[in-house]
């Protein structure tokens, strides 16, 4: 149409989480070659962490291809890393490809095709055991990892009434298998009070892996304890077509900057009921930078997928308008260079957007430490990896504040 970027000229990147596990990072490729079929676009794939290539080096690799670009996050929810991690890589990409528009997308969501496909996964169950919800007494428990976003959380509980409406289940409840509660294992004795002839606990996760494994096992679990109700763990979405129709939704929403994220409820908006804390654009940023809690060191991949090592220090950079015309780019490509250099400095050194010291800058937040140091120089990388990042010993002399 007059006045449109012609399609030629469009590409789309698809976000995953990224794993360890090479079987999870392969199913993000094939979404994205069966949406790149339905879009007839070209679509990449990119991740987080843990699996490369980064979101930063494929909008890179992208950039001279296309006028614009839109990124649609592979995620189910809309936590942390949708409203936080990939907008900031967005936005800072935006800062070195500036004839390049980028879109992005909403996430997964709640959607009528993911209600239809936990449907098909709950016949699969029924099919399993021998029972038919039209004559027996079928309950469900839509069972999702678990967020500390209250936001992500409420959306389970209303996949799991949308599943409910006009379908003749006894019950359909939401529930957990981690950070959150209720728990699968409360909510399956809760179930079970209710004396249903069957329970079919369907994984709203995308791919088979660790935490899927232990839905399965808690299920089987309850099984073995309650001889009176039958008990059956149905498959996780997997690449199904229906998630594809819903990704192709997602970047036609993108496309005509049509998005609709929640933010009524958005504890980085308003201010919720034990989450006051995180309210806020700069402390939001962050959290999302380091949230150590998720971030544990552990010794197997196979304890929790989704945890990842952490460094021993978290440093941010500003690299906003403000902060880049005063050379923080030189500052970044210091702190970068010192890190590798030193033996024992356990660091990680990221970009950031505006920290909301303007003028003050270049900014640079240490974390855990919550040391912000302001008016940084390439000079001045030399002292903080050296004193601080490797012997813990703060540059008294460039501290803008302390969290």
């Amino acid at each position: 149409m007059t006045g449109e970027t012609p399609l030629d000229d469009d590409a789309v990147l698809l976000v995953g989480h990224g794993s360890r596990r090479e079987k999870s990072n392969e199913q993000v490729r094939r979404l994205a070659a069966k949406l790149e079929t339905r879009l007839e676009l070209p679509v990449d794939a990119a991740y987080l962490e843990l699996a490369e290539p980064a979101i930063g080096e494929a909008i890179d690799t992208l950039a001279p291809t296309c006028r614009t670009l839109t990124v649609v996050p592979l995620s189910l929810f809309g936590a942390s890393h949708v409203k936080n991690d990939v907008p900031l890589a967005i936005q800072t990409a935006r800062t070195r490809h500036k004839d390049l528009t980028i879109h992005y997308g909403s996430h997964l969501g709640v959607h009528p095709s993911l209600v239809d496909l936990l449907d098909d996964r709950v016949r699969a169950v029924e099919a399993d055991l021998g029972v038919d919800r039209e004559t027996a007494d079928v309950s469900v428990v839509v069972c999702a990892r678990g967020s500390s976003d209250p936001d992500s959380n409420a959306d389970v509980h209303k996949l799991a009434r949308l599943l409910y409406e006009g379908r003749e289940f006894d019950r359909v409840d939401a529930s957990f298998i981690g950070v959150t509660s209720p728990r699968l294992d409360d909510t399956l004795h809760t179930v079970t009070k209710d004396r249903p002839d069957a329970v079919a606990v369907v994984p709203y996760m995308l791919g088979d892996g660790t935490l899927t494994g232990r839905i399965v096992d808690g299920t089987g679990a309850f099984d073995d304890e309650y001889p009176y109700v039958d008990a059956g763990a149905g498959d996780p979405l997997g690449t199904d077509d229906r998630v594809v129709d819903v990704l192709a939704d997602r970047w036609k929403a993108a496309r005509s900057d049509s998005v609709e994220m929640s933010c009524d409820t958005c504890k980085y908006k308003v201010e919720l009921a034990g989450y006051e804390e995180d309210q806020g654009g700069a402390r939001a940023m962050l959290r999302s930078l380091v949230h150590q809690a998720e971030h544990a060191d552990r010794e197997s991949v196979d304890d929790d997928p989704h945890v990842h090592d952490a460094p021993e220090k978290h440093v941010a950079v500003c690299t906003n308008q403000t902060c880049a015309a005063s050379g923080a780019t030189a500052v970044i490509e210091g702190l970068r260079q010192g890190v590798r250099a030193a033996e024992d400095c356990d660091a990680r050194v990221t970009r950031t957007s505006c920290l909301g010291q303007c003028g003050d800058g270049p900014i640079v937040a240490v974390y855990p430490d919550g040391i912000w140091y302001g008016g940084v120089t390439a000079d001045d990388t030399d002292r903080i990896v050296s004193s601080h990042l490797d012997r813990d010993r703060i540059v008294s002399d460039l501290v803008h504040q302390t969290l």
